[in-house]
């Protein structure tokens, strides 16, 4: 099974210091991340359809086994409400496959006004997904996990590969999104870190001890067992500083954390 942690963005300029090299300028930043994650979530996609340009820079930015997770722009999900989005959604697509062999998993965000009335928007937009590339569905509304709701968004997912992305936020209880990590609807789980709150401001350390939620969080992705994948993405709001918040999370299973450390000894490469 493959374990991919990183973070959601890349371009943060208070992480010089703390986790970039002193003196490492913006056009460093993604080459910089990518000698210490393998994966990184781009926010920026849900703004608008990326320029093919900025997708090929990427890829020609990062090492071969990089990979790119994206989300779907917010004219598909929160706008258009999955409704009468073809075209938008080929064009999407379109750039994304520009990423080649590093393109990753395709997240669509719901509004938290996307509510369990909307399941026969899924539905329908689901079906009409290219089956080559993986999506996985955030939704954002306790209603959903209600006992007569939950059942059929599972099945309508796990009928199609959709995964249920898993949010650690203010959303849906941590307890909940724990037990799902064990009731996987695609061949590999997607994971958001999001924080109980928008109060954080500064993103260059660690603010909120998170290791009792960072430690459970890690018990059930080992549970995992059946899963091929998993990716996981830390938001700043998760603890403060999402680089060292997913560092602890990789050694929690096992993995060889990069030190900033290591970064720095490199500068020399720029």
């Amino acid at each position: 099974m493959a374990v991919l942690i990183g973070t959601q963005g890349w371009n943060y300029a208070a992480w010089v210091g703390p986790f970039y090299p002193p003196g490492t300028r913006a056009s460093e930043f993604l080459p910089t991340y990518a000698r210490a994650f393998r994966a990184v979530e781009v926010d920026s996609t849900f703004y608008a359809v990326p320029d093919a340009r900025a997708v090929r820079a990427w890829a020609e930015r990062t090492p071969p086994e990089f990979t790119f997770a994206l989300k779907m722009p917010k004219e598909v999900t929160h706008e258009r409400r999955l409704r009468d989005a073809d075209d938008l959604v080929r064009d999407f697509l379109g750039r994304a496959r520009q990423l080649g062999p590093k393109l990753g998993p395709i997240l669509l965000q719901m509004g938290p006004d996307f509510a369990p009335e909307e399941l026969p928007a899924i539905e329908q937009f689901v079906t009409s997904l290219p089956r080559d590339l993986r999506f996985a569905l955030e939704l954002r509304q306790s209603r959903w996990m209600r006992p007569d709701v939950r059942p059929r968004l599972l099945e309508v997912l796990a009928r199609h590969g959709i995964a249920l992305a898993l949010s650690d936020g203010r959303w849906i209880r941590r307890e909940t999104m724990l037990e799902l990590a064990e009731r996987a609807t695609a061949d590999f789980l997607y994971v958001r870190w999001m924080g109980p709150d928008r109060e954080i401001t500064d993103y260059s350390r660690v603010q909120f001890d998170r290791s009792e939620e960072i430690r459970a969080w890690a018990e059930a992705l080992k549970r995992a067992v059946h899963t091929k994948e998993i990716y996981g993405f830390f938001n700043n709001h998760f603890a403060g500083h999402s680089p060292a918040s997913a560092r602890e999370m990789q050694r929690l299973l096992g993995q060889q954390p990069v030190d900033p450390e290591m970064l720095r000894g490199q500068r020399s490469l720029f």
